[in-house]
């Protein structure tokens, strides 16, 4: 091909009409065409990040986590050029900036706009030059909606991505939300005259039902539009990651993932109290997808005696992750989380912010708009500190374990990322189940008391060994039978089927059809 990678740009009509998994899809179909295939997202929006290599060499930082998803679908390594501005929302209007990997500052989204837009773009324009200087083709993502007429001034991931990858536009829309066609004749109406004209064409996704049901109005938007609709995918999940918090229930509802197909007599049932500012959901899915396994979302204060099947207690409790761990834990102590949690039968586990939750005490916390600090009590689950400072880790992580608490039984090879601010010390007895290559051991990395435990580890539940631990632990406690675990072959990996669910796309107008 040529010097300059081909850019596809997957834009959307609005907010969760499957984009993600779209571009998933084709990094996965392409890469098995034998094109150099590179994810891009240009600006990011989304809690849910993960830890990879820095494009410049130096240590490591983060993006999104589709764009990780992506990368290893198109199987190449992810790294910090795949999503070079990425947003963290602390609430209030605010977001901690990272761009380029490194988080540079907490800004409100006016003084986004004012004070880092341009160092934002030039970083775009740098990383996207990057990719498109080594692939054959660059799948970018989109973010939203592409016809948001106030942003298009300033819109990076779409309209900017656009313009500087002279991309071709795949349009993405959901069927399943109601008035598609109007969607899609709208968004082509609201676009800049020069993006309109790089339309390729229009995807509708997640469709139920007979197909020929669409086919007046496929040939109408057609016909009224002039752009093709390359293909109608039906409805289908391949199991990728959540990239944000649409997927979660809001904050006072409660939601259920998990169970599908299992007599309710034989789930377990793990409450994930709904933090705030929850961030890195994505450490639960693996616990979901396990059969028998029901995880629940429950508002801060909901009564964790009563939220499995029938009324039943939870079998166990997991505290995720959080980008804003003051202010969540105030509200988490206003709620009684403390007292929910002791009462729970069955292991408690806290996830990096989680972690900090279940100490006796967080040091160093900043006071909003004083810049005083304090300390904020925990709620006293496992005795220990944490102190936070400036400095954020973040990188891979593959630790060694030796299971003790929740884990026993679990020992080896685990592997995670770790994206944090502080570091916890033990000030009581407490067992510690990890060691890292670096030498760090102790609380640094996790500690467990009887059926408590925290660790900063980030997907620990995506470890087999740690997951069937776990799981059999809770179904051994409750006399319960767990249900059988396929075994024979191989599955599908969610790449491969998320490029099956792509593979009706007609790929010929964008010169790409022997993909």
């Amino acid at each position: 091909m040529s010097d300059r990678a081909r850019t596809l740009l997957v834009a959307g009509t609005a907010s969760h009409v499957g984009k993600s998994t779209v571009a998933a899809g084709l990094c996965r179909r392409l890469a098995d065409a034998g094109y150099n295939v590179a994810p891009f997202k240009a600006q990011n929006m989304s809690n849910n990040a993960r830890a990879v290599p820095r494009a410049d060499g130096e240590g490591f930082g983060e993006v999104g986590v589709s764009q990780y998803v992506q990368a290893r679908a198109a199987r190449v390594r992810p790294t910090t050029d795949h999503n070079p501005v990425l947003l963290k929302p602390r609430g209030d209007g605010e977001s901690q900036l990272v761009i380029d990997g490194e988080a540079i500052a907490n800004v409100p989204a006016t003084d986004y706009y004012d004070d880092w837009w341009d160092r934002a773009r030039e970083s775009v324009v740098a990383a996207h030059d990057r990719l498109a200087a080594d692939a054959d083709v660059v799948v970018a993502e989109g973010a939203g909606s592409i016809a948001e007429i106030n942003l298009h001034h300033r819109d990076l991931a779409n309209v900017e991505t656009g313009r500087i990858a002279d991309a071709d536009v795949i349009l993405v829309a959901d069927v399943e939300r109601g008035g598609v066609f109007a969607a899609i004749v709208g968004t082509l109406a609201l676009l800049p005259d020069d993006l309109r004209e790089q339309v390729a064409g229009v995807v509708i996704t997640k469709f139920r039902g007979d197909r020929s049901l669409l086919a007046d109005g496929v040939e109408t938007v057609e016909a009224r539009t002039g752009v093709p609709v390359l293909a109608v995918l039906p409805y289908d999940d391949p199991g990728l990651p959540a990239e944000d918090s649409l997927a979660l229930p809001a904050r006072g509802e409660r939601g259920v993932t998990g169970d599908d197909g299992v007599d309710a007599e034989r789930t377990v049932t793990v409450a994930v109290p709904r933090l705030p500012h929850l961030s890195n959901a994505t450490d639960l899915e693996p616990l979901a997808a396990t059969p028998g396994v029901r995880v629940v979302y429950t508002p801060l204060g909901a009564d964790l005696a009563a939220v499995g099947p029938g009324g039943r207690p939870a079998d166990a409790a997991v505290i995720p992750g959080t980008k804003n761990t003051v202010d969540d834990l105030l509200a988490a102590r206003e709620a009684d989380l403390g007292r929910q949690l002791r009462a729970v039968e069955g292991p408690v586990i806290g996830l990096c912010g989680g972690y900090q939750f279940l100490g006796e005490r967080i040091e160093g916390a900043a006071v909003e708009g004083t810049g005083e600090q304090q300390r904020v009590s925990g709620l006293g689950l496992l005795p220990v500190v944490t102190r936070f400072s400036a400095e954020k880790r973040v990188e891979p992580a593959t630790w060694r374990l030796d299971g003790a608490g929740p884990l026993a039984g679990a020992e080896g090879r685990v592997e995670g990322y770790e994206i944090h601010a502080g570091e916890t010390r033990a000030t009581g007895a407490v067992e510690t189940p990890f060691a890292a290559p670096d030498g760090r051991t102790g609380a640094t990395l996790g500690a467990t008391r009887e059926a408590v435990l925290g660790t900063y580890l980030h997907g620990l539940f995506a470890n087999r060994a740690v997951r069937e631990a776990f799981v059999d632990r809770l179904y051994a406690e409750r006399g319960r039978e767990r249900p059988a675990t396929e075994t024979g072959g191989d599955a599908p990996s969610s790449y491969d089927r998320a490029a099956a669910l792509v593979d009706r796309i007609d790929l010929g107008v964008v010169g790409l059809g022997d993909a």
